[in-house]
């Protein structure tokens, strides 16, 4: 078999885990060949991974996007590169169910522009696309032979399936257009330098820290493990062996199961496992277990030196040893991580181009420029729209206290122009939605002016949702969880409140009927994160639009138990969301109920001695009102899985509001 030797390589991804290892690797043992790594710092990515390199002579550092076909084309002619290693993506599975859009950006549109490139200069001699186990789809938990490279691609998650969408394009082109193509499909790799959003630095990192190792599901989930030292000699050897236009595993036939991966870790540090396991909520779907056949690979003389014991146990010594190599990293160690995915503000100090000489070796920063002549956005900026609204000028508030840059939205949500002139302007990183017609002084103003409701709460709402998905951009929407109330199958004071996926059965006011219309086709949207809230309540308690202010002015109130939402406390939380980059529908609103009367009974305590109060019945009250009200429970059990640190309703109340405005 013929070796090949390449000249000039350019690995994409190449500060990230896997491709700093490979590229360390060959810049140590072949002198003789330039090695050019292209990456854009992302959020796993870390210029510190390449540390072993950068006095080489032989080696480059390019900062960029491998979406940007000006910069893929400009360095394979300037660097005459014949050889690529592919292996910039997106790879964390929990990140792709909530934001499948950059994932598909990244690995199929990013390997389609590469592909583009080598086809035309045509100059390229080798290109190595690195995929994964997980093409595959599920393999039968009793099966003994594992996926060859020749098996049905199958893939169960938005991760996986642009991997083989990305897969497919790579054997497009090696047929149609001659491209010298070869495929890797690896296992699960861990070691020194990865990022702690996967399992076993994660646990690590918990592990060190005294902190439970969250479990999706039964921790009964099979996974195949190879320490990263081997897995870059498996990319040497297919470097230089491996036959254009074939596929190869890179794999072990030695699995575990997840919770064995927690009990070992525990076992490291002198934990009782039984004390540090905490199982959570499985992933929307986990396959069951990955195995694959690495015969084809071993066949090249390839093989597997590093025992799980000492694998592992280098691993925990590196991150010991290394606790602040990703600075703060606390939304990674979640049970459900959500990571931003801002290309180039994680790890790079932010300029547009500068260059940084270390003896003989150059790093050329190279920040591509948008198709509007802009720099890439900050982390984060925040444009608001509702300026004069309660929420909205509430979130403005926190953003200055945060320090997070933003901007309210001067158009006007039905006026799409003016939405994308806005977006144009401002260039942020999320959209905060809290416009929106509720009435004044109350939803009874709705039952007159329905049309101005439908415009705003329907039409202006799925606008701004549009504007935003056609720029990437995520939506954190304010809605209303005043589209339940209780029936057969949440009685009122039963503790079974209504779930995120209930379908609206309140219909009695035209205010609740356009929210629930619009949440319903919002659905389709997957950049929108809508938080339902319920009748808000601050600390301010002048406010006119505080639930506590509005029934301590009332003569009469109805005695309801209901979930309710202290802003104080929630607010804060929708901005973290969105650092998570969370989606989909969740019921904001503080776990458990709380009645009217029980309020009235805290501001009698807290705030007025003498206050008194008298109650009416629903009948009563329809007497006086023009729309009936919604009363209902919310199950929060979503929302305080993700923050578990969220007080109940109650113990809420005592310490935003009232506490902060003790009088007696």
């Amino acid at each position: 078999m013929a070796t090949y030797k390449p000249k000039n390589i350019l690995i994409t991804g190449a500060a990230g885990f896997i491709a700093s290892h490979v590229a360390n690797r060959l810049v140590r043992s072949y002198p003789d060949y330039k090695i050019v790594v292209l990456d854009k710092l992302d959020y796993c990515s870390n210029l510190k991974n390449l540390n072993p390199s950068k006095s080489s002579p032989n080696f480059k550092f390019v900062k960029g996007d491998i979406a940007s076909a000006d910069l893929v084309n400009y360095l394979l002619i300037t660097e005459e590169i014949d050889t690529i290693m592919h292996f910039a993506a997106q790879t964390h599975v929990d990140n792709s169910f909530g934001n499948s859009f950059e994932f598909t950006k990244n690995n199929i549109y990013g390997t389609h522009v590469l592909l583009e490139a080598c086809k035309v200069t045509g100059q390229i001699r080798r290109f190595i696309h690195v995929s994964t186990d997980e093409v595959y789809g599920e393999t039968d938990e009793d099966a003994s032979v594992g996926n060859h490279e020749a098996s049905q691609l199958l893939p169960t998650n938005p991760y996986s399936a642009t991997k083989a969408g990305a897969e497919m394009l790579v054997m497009a082109y090696g047929r149609s257009y001659g491209l010298p193509v070869i495929t890797t499909r690896g296992n699960n790799v861990y070691g020194p330098n990865q990022f702690p959003e996967k399992l076993i630095p994660k646990f690590i990192l918990l592990a060190m820290n005294g902190k439970a190792l969250p479990i999706h599901g039964d921790g009964s989930n099979v996974r195949s493990y190879l320490y990263c030292e081997d897995v870059a000699e498996a990319f040497e050897v297919v470097l230089h062996k491996g036959e254009v236009n074939h596929v190869y595993n890179i794999g072990t036939t030695r699995e575990r199961r997840v919770i064995d991966v927690a009990n070992d870790i525990s076992k490291l540090f002198g934990i009782d496992p039984d004390s540090t396991i905490q199982f959570v909520e499985n992933r929307p779907f986990n396959d069951q277990r990955y195995f694959l056949d690495d015969q084809k690979l071993k066949k090249l003389g390839w093989c597997e030196r590093t025992t799980w014991e000492e694998g592992l146990r280098k691993t925990m010594e590196w991150y010991t040893e290394n606790p602040e190599w990703w600075g703060d990293v606390s939304g990674a160690l979640l049970p459900h991580p959500r990571m931003l995915m801002m290309p180039g503000d994680r790890h790079s100090d932010g300029s547009d181009e500068h260059k940084k000489t270390d003896g003989n070796q150059t790093f050329t920063v190279v920040t591509p420029t948008r198709a509007g002549g802009s720099a890439d956005k900050p982390s984060l900026k925040f444009l608001i729209y509702g300026k004069t609204g309660w929420l909205g000028g509430l979130l403005g508030k926190l953003c200055e206290k945060q320090g997070i840059p933003y901007e309210y939205g001067k158009g006007r949500l039905e006026d799409r122009a003016s939405l994308v002139a806005d977006i144009r302007s401002i260039k942020p990183s999320h959209v905060f939605n809290a416009a929106g017609l509720t009435g004044r002084p109350n939803v009874d103003w709705c039952e007159s002016h329905k049309t101005e409701t439908i415009r705003v709460n329907v039409a202006g709402t799925l606008t701004l949702a549009d504007v935003c998905r056609e720029n990437d951009l995520l939506m954190m929407n304010f809605a209303t969880g005043c589209i339940f109330e209780y029936d057969a199958a949440h009685p009122e004071g039963s503790g079974i409140g209504f779930k995120e996926e209930d379908k609206p059965n309140f219909t009695g006011s035209f205010y609740s009927k356009t929210k629930a219309m619009v949440e319903e086709l919002l659905r389709e949207f997957d950049n929108v994160c809508t938080l339902r809230v319920r009748m808000p309540i601050s600390s301010d308690l002048n406010n006119p639009r505080n639930f506590i202010t509005k029934i301590s002015r009332y003569n009469k109130v109805v005695n309801i138990p209901n979930s309710m939402t202290i802003l104080d406390e929630l607010l804060p939380i929708s901005i973290e969301m969105a650092k998570r980059n969370l989606r989909g529908i969740w019921n904001f609103t503080n776990p458990g109920v709380v009645s009217h009367n029980e309020i009235l009974e805290m501001y009698k305590s807290y705030i007025e001695p003498d206050f008194k109060w008298s109650n009416f019945t629903l009948e009563e009250q329809a007497k006086v009102i023009v729309a009936p009200r919604s009363n209902n429970e919310m199950d929060g059990s979503k929302l305080s899985k993700e923050f578990p640190e969220m007080l109940s309703i109650k113990d809420s109340l005592i310490k935003y509001v009232f506490e902060p405005n003790k009088r007696t």
